[in-house]
């Protein structure tokens, strides 16, 4: 089983001490890499004064901490592609696979927020969200080309590329047909292309049936956070069979899914949800206003009044909070129940000091990890 961590930086109040911020988030995944977590991923959000979600690159972020680590694998969790402009996000993923060794995971996301998505990219509107699936598609298939290596062009509904029109006469650059056509650019090469081929593996952020099957289809990686198990298991299968189908070979239940779960460990359950919960409840009442309680129903229960957001709620269906033998448990009925192989752990919720967060990484290390992996977690 693969253990990695999700990192989605958070400080109220510390606006003003970013740097030390910064500071305790590379010393948190220097630790992850030496304890032996596969992977760390970065999240990419904007304009978050409030202090709860302030990570507004991880392409950037991951290559400060791909400078200070040695394996773990650098990820994002995620990328926001419609934000970006296709061109610049293949070229910046892609320097960053070349600094980094190949040790880039990329993952994508379609964005949330309203006050994100208008003050970046009016386009990635997810109040219109038939359009914001066209340009997230969209930049995604170019991102495909632009990391082939290979000369290319795109013509689609949101862009166009080369630029049409464009002359070209250089001494040190000749005119050949491979890009060129009476004069006139008719194809580009988008440099440096990642060291791994032909491109870094993909994930993308899903839930809805939609999205499952549509990157299962595409051979796309999926990331799941919040459902618990017997939800999970519905989504897990959807996602076994359509990629089964798609590529002509028998998924196995679990396959190419990675899970973000709320985990924190301590030496007793009271101990626990004692320095947990507030910076947990921290993150779910800011998410949840959007999102809604919908994504945390068992399969088949219906969402009701009587439902409310709180500790024991979440406890219950989701969350990986308590001793290490209780933790392991619910890591072994995930496994078992939906054939879990990759576990991504979220900490670091907003307002949790960084010793306390650094506490329960080395407890999971040293007292979780072992049960379910055999010579590092590294594989």
């Amino acid at each position: 089983m693969r253990f990695s961590i999700f990192h989605n930086l958070g400080a109220p109040g510390r606006l003003g001490e970013y740097a030390e911020v910064m500071k305790e988030a590379r010393e948190f995944a220097v630790t992850a890499d030496r304890a032996g977590f596969w992977s760390t991923w970065y999240t990419e959000h904007h304009f978050g004064h409030e202090g709860i979600e302030i990570t507004p690159n991880p392409v950037l972020m991951g290559a400060d901490i791909a400078a200070r680590t040695e394996r773990i694998r650098i990820g994002q969790a995620a990328s926001i592609a419609t934000f970006w402009h296709p061109l610049r996000l293949a070229e910046d993923i892609a320097m960053l696979d070349q600094l980094s060794g190949g040790r880039v995971e990329v993952g994508l996301g379609r964005g949330l927020y309203g006050r994100e998505a208008l003050n970046l990219n009016a386009l990635a509107d997810p109040r219109d969200q038939e359009q914001n699936r066209a340009l997230y598609d969209e930049t995604v298939e170019v991102l495909r080309k632009a990391w082939s290596g290979e000369f290319f062009s795109h013509r689609g509904r949101f862009y166009e590329f080369p630029a049409p029109g464009v002359k070209w006469n250089h001494p040190l650059s000749p005119a050949t047909p491979d890009y060129t056509d009476a004069g006139v650019i008719t194809k580009m090469q988008v440099t440096p292309f990642p060291v791994q081929r032909p491109h870094p593996p993909l994930w993308q952020v899903i839930d809805s049936p939609r999205s499952i099957k549509s990157a299962a289809a595409d051979g796309v990686q999926g990331l799941f956070w919040l459902p618990p198990v017997s939800a999970l298991k519905e989504r897990f299968e959807l996602y076994r069979d359509t990629a089964s189908q798609a590529s002509g070979r028998e998924y196995a239940l679990g396959e190419g899914i990675g899970l973000v779960r709320d985990v924190y460990v301590a030496d007793t359950m009271e101990q626990a949800r004692a320095e947990f919960e507030e910076a947990l409840m921290t993150t779910y009442r800011w998410i949840m206003h959007w999102r809604g309680l919908s994504n945390l129903m068992e399969a088949g229960e219906e969402l009701t009044d009587a439902h409310q957001l709180s500790f024991d709620f979440l406890q219950g269906r989701n969350l990986l909070v308590g001793t290490p033998e209780y933790v392991s448990e619910k890591i072994a009925e995930l496994r078992d129940e939906v054939g879990l192989e990759h576990l991504l752990l979220w900490t670091t919720h907003p307002g949790l000091p960084h010793r306390n967060a650094m506490r329960s990484l080395e407890l999971f290390a040293e007292k979780v990890m072992p049960r379910f992996t055999t010579g590092g977690g590294h594989g």
